[in-house]
């Protein structure tokens, strides 16, 4: 029994070396690495816990940061073409936010108990997917709060493509997505849905 709370111990503690190197603290991970590698934590375990830290914390957490970023996209910019005001484009993105966040945090939670993938508690999961879906949201819909208008959608502009980018840069260092094709995938679907925008915006 202690024997495997001390290597799920060691498997959480890999998983956050994983962390720390995707956030760039690359010297602190590989500390961690040396001292799991010291306790006996094997290169083929410690590759384990890396799969783990994948499939329990960055797919959940990408599916909700995709979600938040590009779904939420059509009715906040529909709703600034139409009224010309950025509170309107605020409430809605606040809105649709908060309502997106909820409605994946419970997507993921009940379509997977984790007992058969290995994904890892399934509210875990769910509060993860929950977050990002309401931080990619979130993201883009605070430039709003600024009255100007042109200004607003410019700044919502600038922090779309750092979203886009963002979630391009986890396919390719997480999933081994080649730049070109995850820049081409994920800006795409973001170009469709500013499409919707601009059509039901200018209807």
């Amino acid at each position: 029994m202690q024997g495997s709370k001390d290597a799920d111990t060691r498997g959480l503690q890999a998983m956050f070396a994983m962390l720390l190197r995707m956030v760039g603290m690359t010297t602190l991970a590989a500390k961690l690495d040396g001292r799991l590698r010291t306790e006996g934590m094997s290169v083929h375990a410690q590759e384990q816990a890396s799969r783990s830290f994948v499939l329990r914390v960055v797919q959940p957490g990408l599916a909700g940061l995709m979600d938040g970023s590009v779904s939420t996209l059509a009715p906040i910019f529909a709703a600034v073409f139409v009224s010309h005001r950025t509170i309107d484009g605020f409430l809605v993105g606040m809105a649709a936010a908060t309502g997106a966040g909820i409605s994946m945090a419970f997507a993921e939670a009940l379509s997977d108990n984790g007992e058969i993938t290995g994904r890892g508690n399934p509210w875990v999961r769910g509060g993860i997917t929950g977050v990002m879906t309401f931080i990619g949201g979130a993201g883009h819909t605070l430039p709003f709060l600024i009255p100007n208008v042109q200004s607003a959608l410019y700044a919502a502009y600038v922090v779309v493509a750092v979203e886009l980018t963002i979630i391009a840069w986890i396919r390719h260092r997480f999933f081994g997505t080649s730049w070109g094709l995850s820049i081409f995938q994920v800006m795409g679907s973001g170009a469709l849905v500013f499409i919707a925008a601009l059509i039901f915006g200018n209807a």
